[in-house]
């Protein structure tokens, strides 16, 4: 069993149908129009490879709250989440829960010093902090090219996932729908760089959350409150609302792990850390991504749940796939503006996560790769912009190919990065005695294993026991990896950290 990184759902089913309404269209169009509107502004602002990688660093905090909650549930709250939990049942909150540690984690062991690092070097990348950590350009240009793995595989999904739900709004075909898709998110990757993402991520999740609140008040309705989705539920199939729903508890704990402890690797939400303006404001970041999840889940789980006591009721047909939970109950139980908010909010939210790995991929090819090569960039903005437009249209093309190859690419995505980055750059950022030799370890490990075991599932040459996953496994041993390597090479550890960087880890 593998983890799936949000839009890979998308890849288990048949294309979204045609909503085929004038409404649905014509809220699509203005939302993409109020995208093009901020791009403009941001190009404007974007001056210098700062201003495209990070923001210039002036990122407020509910800016970069809001960013992050979008970014962090992205299309899979609206589509592929709800018919998740329509499927296995409760144990489908087991991947959200972690969330408020999580956040907590991220405020506290991660993004204060992210951003102070940031500040005191000139940081830009991710893997800038494992190399200024470790004072090792190998390290970082490993990571490098373990992230560049990872997005392939995300893009790739991501701009399918893209090329359905546009498909699905306008009836363009889905080679379109993918080129379409790709075409708006370019238009301000490429010209406005993060700093245009940013703010249309804060436009598009301050709509979403609506949305999603408005729909679940909707669930709530039509079903008679949550004590009529549990007595419909119980009378038909008990299991799904049992603690683990329909997981093993074995498989349940597992989300729980990897998507606690490996959202710290996650570099589209740890590369944001440096755009914050004010990183005394980080005090409040918790509380706020926790109560902004809490919101924009509210359609996760409400769809989910509520479809489920409507089927099971008889008062609604049982649905074609998973996927088409969200868009059924949307056309059959909600007024149809409500519904055209999420279809295009899901084309946005997808948009915005493939902007984000654009932005990432871009300053791997442009700034860690030279780095690690012993070369200097030179002339980042305008190599940047080149960067985005070539992984975009390489992941245009491969989405193109559809099926198995880009499930395949997109099964290992999240927990690669979970695997690389968070021993070498969460628990190096905590630990004195981690070593150069202990990241390079703990980050080729995580490499090699999830590729490894992923490629022998994808073969059907191996597959791991019911509830035991590739991403967890992956996670654990290059952590133990990272601890022993270190503890191997222990000896001048604490000398090979430079002075500012054990400021940074001390504050």
């Amino acid at each position: 069993m593998s983890l799936q990184p949000p839009a890979f759902s998308l890849l288990q089913s048949a294309a979204l149908r045609h909503v085929a309404s004038p409404t649905i269209v014509i809220v699509a169009l203005l939302y993409f129009a109020g995208v093009i509107a901020i791009s403009v502004w941001a190009m404007r602002r974007t001056r210098t490879a700062q201003d495209f990688f990070v923001a210039g660093h002036r990122i407020g905090l509910v800016a970069l709250t809001v960013a992050s909650v979008s970014t962090s549930v992205s299309g899979f709250a609206f589509i592929g989440g709800p018919g998740l939990l329509y499927t296995i049942g409760l144990g489908a909150l087991w991947i959200v829960l972690p969330a408020s540690i999580t956040n907590v984690l991220g405020a506290w062991v991660l993004a204060k010093r992210m951003r102070l690092l940031g500040e005191v070097r000139g940081l830009m990348t991710v893997p800038d902090a494992i190399g200024a950590r470790y004072r090792s350009p190998a390290a970082q240009g490993l990571a490098g090219v373990a992230m560049l793995v990872a997005i392939v595989g995300y893009m790739a999904t991501n701009a399918l996932a893209m090329g359905y739900v546009i498909n699905a709004i306008f009836g363009v075909g889905l080679a379109w729908g993918i080129w379409i898709g790709m075409a708006i998110t370019l238009a301000y990757s490429v010209a406005g760089g993060i700093l245009a993402g940013i703010y249309i991520v804060v436009f598009q999740g301050t709509l979403m959350a609506l949305a999603s609140a408005l729909v679940f008040v909707f669930v709530l309705s039509v079903n008679g409150g949550m004590s009529g989705i549990s007595h419909a539920i119980m009378a038909a199939d008990a299991s799904f609302l049992g603690p683990w729903g329909k997981l093993t508890p074995i498989a349940a704990l597992s989300f729980f792990f990897v998507f606690g402890l490996g959202s710290l690797g996650q570099p589209q939400g740890v590369h944001k850390y440096y755009m914050l303006r004010d990183p005394r404001q980080l005090k409040w970041y918790p509380l706020l991504k926790t109560l902004g999840l809490i919101l924009v889940l509210l359609l996760y789980f409400g769809v989910g749940v509520g479809v489920k006591a409507l089927v099971a009721s008889g008062r609604m047909a049982n649905v074609p796939t998973p996927d088409a939970a969200t868009p059924s109950f949307l056309l059959g139980f909600t007024p149809i503006v409500l519904a055209a908010l999420v279809f295009a909010g899901v084309a946005a939210a997808t948009m915005s996560t493939v902007n984000s790995f654009l932005n990432i991929g871009a300053a791997v090819v442009t700034h860690d790769l030279p780095i690690a090569f012993g070369r200097k960039g030179r002339n980042e903005l305008f190599w940047g912009r080149v960067s985005t437009l070539a992984i975009a249209i390489l992941a245009a093309l491969v989405a193109q190919s559809s099926g198995a190859m880009v499930a395949f690419l997109g099964i290992f995505g999240w927990g690669l990065f979970a695997s690389t980055l968070v021993p070498a750059l969460a628990l190096g950022l905590n630990w004195e005695g981690a070593t150069k030799e202990g990241a390079i370890a703990s980050i080729g490990t995580g490499l090699v294993v999830t590729l490894v075991f992923e490629t022998l599932a994808y073969f059907k040459v191996y597959t791991f026991p019911a509830g035991v996953t590739v991403s967890g496994l992956s996670l654990v041993l290059s952590i133990l990896v990272f601890f022993a390597v270190s503890w191997l090479t222990r000896h001048g550890a604490g000398a090979a950290i430079d002075a500012d960087v054990r400021v940074v880890m001390e504050s």
